[in-house]
């Protein structure tokens, strides 16, 4: 038997698929040239290939649902109970990525206020963080203040708006449960990647700034006892989003919500 389905269509019926891997893919290999531009430090290439993976992949995850074909049946029932985007994002994986993203914030909130504003040798302000230890002045770095958490304030003010805007966009548009239950995780997978990734790396960026520096000692502990569950944490959610945004039907985080069938 013939198959009668348009090409096109049958592209359109999976090319949500396409573009989430097609983001994760130009995101490694964007990440990937990134880090081999020439730089005063190695920090700096670090953190444009993070910034830029997260965004491809958030792109692509935004690209492939506006993609998505949208039902066309004749018939189609309306259910009564008000729709809620909570209902359609991870209920146990998204207050993990706020938590992530409002300790991402505040870190980067203190890198910045306690950076110092005079150029290094380099020439750059905003990279290092002066220090006092046992009456010598140094400094500590790389340090992420401005310099380098510029671009993740940008990705975050980037991507945030543009994911709220879709699942909202996703909780109140046509479809089942179950398809929208799909591209909302998506979704959230790839704003968690983004923030999981940012995360890792300014947890990294205190660890090996106060551990190595002068000031090691109390400082660094206390800096490893704040910060590595922290950093535990953002490996956890870096996998699960990455799993997420590739297959969101393989991913499950305890809870089961019900849907309402189709929704007009």
């Amino acid at each position: 038997m013939l198959d009668t389905v348009p090409l096109q269509t049958r592209f359109l019926d999976h090319a949500d698929h396409y573009a989430r891997w097609s983001g994760l893919a130009i995101g490694i290999e964007v990440a990937r040239q990134l880090l081999t531009i020439e730089s005063g430090d190695i920090t700096t290439p670090l953190v444009l290939a993070v910034t830029a993976f997260g965004l491809c992949a958030v792109a692509g995850v935004l690209i492939g649902d506006a993609l998505t074909l949208r039902p066309q049946e004749a018939v189609r029932t309306a259910s009564l109970a008000p729709r809620l985007v909570r209902d359609h994002v991870p209920p146990r994986m998204t207050p993990l990525l706020l938590l992530e993203a409002g300790s991402l914030l505040a870190l980067l909130v203190m890198g910045a206020v306690t950076a110092s504003s005079s150029s290094d040798r380099a020439g750059g302000a905003g990279r290092a963080m002066e220090v006092v230890c046992d009456g010598v002045r140094s400094s500590v770095g790389p340090w992420p203040g401005l310099y380098y958490s510029g671009p993740m304030f940008g990705a975050l003010a980037v991507a945030t708006p543009a994911c709220v805007w879709a699942l909202r966009r996703i909780a109140f548009g046509p479809g089942d449960h179950q398809q929208r239950r799909d591209r909302a995780w998506a979704i959230v997978g790839a704003w968690g990647l983004l923030v999981s990734c940012q995360v890792l790396l300014v947890v990294l960026t205190f660890l090996v700034a106060l551990i190595d520096g002068p000031c090691a000692g109390p400082l660094g502990a206390v800096t490893v006892m704040v910060t590595c569950p922290l950093g535990v944490l953002s490996v956890f959610t870096l996998g699960w989003s990455l799993l997420t945004v590739v297959a969101p039907r393989a991913v499950d985080d305890g809870v089961t919500g019900e849907g309402s069938g189709e929704d007009e």
